[in-house]
């Protein structure tokens, strides 16, 4: 099974990455959780040139088209999604790419309500089947917890592991639906 995992932070410290690349280093050997690392090189949303859209673009699009499922994990700023985030979802508007997909919503700050529920508006927009069982808020903002140490954490690599299995139900449960 193929994870596609998306951070809605390019920064380099992110907590949403670090949960994220801690998810793929938790998978079992059944699961394989690609961390998608484009997000800066998508140039901004444009109508004009979405029918013929830039490699970037074309890249993401084959990405999330290939996996079977998705996670997100993006900060709030503002109330909402980061620009970046949105602007590579604006991108997959107009594509089919997360009709039907699972995908599952990370959240590492309990704050961060806004920007779920806008990424849960988005998605639904986009007609994605938001996984609620693998859906998790991991609350390790302030803790200065890193990558490995997230993954050693008993309790947040159990709550990490438990949302990548129903992240796998989800996707197998999809597969019996259509046949």
């Amino acid at each position: 099974m193929k994870i596609l995992a998306i951070s809605g932070s390019l920064r380099a410290a992110s907590l949403n990455s670090a949960l994220l690349r801690a998810v793929a280093r938790l998978a079992p050997t059944d699961i394989s959780v690609l961390l998608y690392r484009g997000l800066g090189d998508l140039p901004l949303f444009n109508p004009d040139i979405e029918a013929t859209a830039p490699s970037s673009v074309a890249s993401l699009r084959t990405q999330i088209l290939s996996a079977d499922a998705l996670f997100i994990a993006s900060p709030e700023y503002a109330h909402g999604v980061t620009g970046v985030m949105k602007n590579a979802l604006d991108w997959m508007v107009g594509c089919e790419a997360f009709v039907h997909k699972p995908v599952a919503l990370l959240n590492a700050s309990p704050r961060a309500v806004h920007a779920q529920a806008a990424l849960r508006e988005i998605l639904a927009a986009m007609s994605a089947r938001i996984v609620e069982e693998a859906s998790i808020t991991v609350p390790i903002i302030g803790s200065n917890l890193r990558e490995d140490e997230i993954v050693i954490h008993p309790d947040i690599s159990a709550s990490l592991l438990a949302a990548l299995v129903a992240l796998r139900a989800a996707v197998v449960a999809a597969r019996v639906e259509a046949g």
